[in-house]
């Protein structure tokens, strides 16, 4: 019988499984169910993820299952769905559209659709998609419940109750138009930034290197704005990145930094740049790759207004003792189940559809 305990049980499982891809290192351990089955072949998925995606290196690809791996506790999965109604719906067909931006980025709607007892119907991004349906066969031989609970299209989505899709600003405009008449959640684009005091310690600005470099900031919850008070010297914060200057090895993102520089220069754009990141004043919250917009400001209430009034823009807001629900430096690639894309209770849709 399909249970509430059941469907966590799996996840659990899967996240002992998941714990063996580690960015230390990839090693088969012992006592973990269906490992001969599965092991190679995820490592193979892996493989072949990063070759169809080649922003997908093996450390980003490693830091995702890794990140999911500590997700995925029996502890995590009771405090994140303890206050929600879970066991009293009726099964639906929920579709769940999926953006490629970041390995596994889909992962957390997949996973709330199914613990909250319905059926998924996954239409992935051509850039994401060896990996999930891999660990869907996972979670199919842990708990054989879930078979016939799990569907991925490549075609048309049809015959669904209601939807989850993220997209663009965009494709947002036209999935609330395709979806009008059904239940459904969808995100648009959002970007994450830092508020920068002038009393953070160097450490601090190499926590935040990893907020901004993590996945090449391809991810929403990547840091691609600075807001820094008047006459603020970047010295720090380039000593903070620093321990990041490897990323310029990466053939895709040194083209991107060259080609977003020669633009920039074109244009007599005023920019700081250390090698490997370009920094440029600039209103924005989204900034091209290789590069972080920063704006000024004068008044700290001020600041904290204009965050609010452009909530909708923002994914997270990274900072040290400035505002309410502030993520610390470094933490933002690292989301807590109960931390919802774009602040929207996915598990409360669904035991409303």
């Amino acid at each position: 019988m399909d249970t509430i305990q059941n469907r966590i049980s799996a996840f659990v499982k899967l996240g002992v499984f998941l714990s063996q891809f580690s960015q230390k290192k990839i090693a088969k351990k012992e006592n973990i169910e269906h490992n001969d089955l599965f092991f190679d072949g995820f490592k193979h998925q892996l493989k072949v993820a990063g070759e169809n995606n080649t922003w997908f290196t093996k450390e980003n690809l490693l830091f995702a299952t890794e990140s999911w791996s500590k997700a995925l506790t029996q502890e995590n999965i009771n405090k994140w769905i303890i206050d929600e109604s879970l066991g009293n719906n009726k099964s639906q067909k929920v579709a769940v559209i999926m953006a490629g931006n970041i390995p596994l980025v889909g992962f957390h709607d997949f996973l709330s659709v199914l613990i909250s007892g319905h059926s998924v119907l996954v239409k992935q991004s051509s850039n994401d998609k060896h990996l999930l349906p891999f660990l869907a066969k996972y979670l199919e031989y842990v708990e054989p419940e879930l078979k016939g609970r799990i569907e991925f299209t490549e075609q048309k989505l049809t015959g669904f109750d209601a939807v989850i899709a993220t997209g663009s600003n965009n494709t947002a405009r036209y999935f609330e138009y395709y979806f009008k008449d059904k239940p459904s959640i969808i995100r648009k684009s959002r970007n994450s930034l830092a508020v920068i005091t002038g009393n953070e310690s160097e450490k601090d600005f190499e926590n935040l290197s990893e907020d901004i470099f993590r996945y090449f900031g391809l991810g929403c919850r990547s840091v691609s704005k600075l807001f820094i008070p008047k006459g603020y010297d970047f010295d720090n914060f380039f000593k903070g990145m620093f321990n990041q200057q490897e990323i310029i090895n990466n053939a895709k993102y040194a083209n991107n930094y060259d080609y977003n520089k020669a633009v920039y220069l074109m244009s007599e754009f005023d920019i700081l740049e250390n090698g490997f990141l370009m920094i440029k004043e600039d209103a924005s919250y989204a900034s091209p790759i290789a590069s972080v917009f920063y704006e000024y400001y004068d008044n700290v209430d001020d600041l904290k207004i204009k965050l609010w009034e452009e909530r909708e823009q923002i994914q997270c807001i990274v900072a040290k003792d400035f505002i309410e629900n502030e993520i610390a430096f470094g933490q933002t690639q690292n989301p807590q189940l109960w931390d919802y894309a774009d602040g929207v209770n996915t598990l409360e849709f669904l035991s409303k559809i």
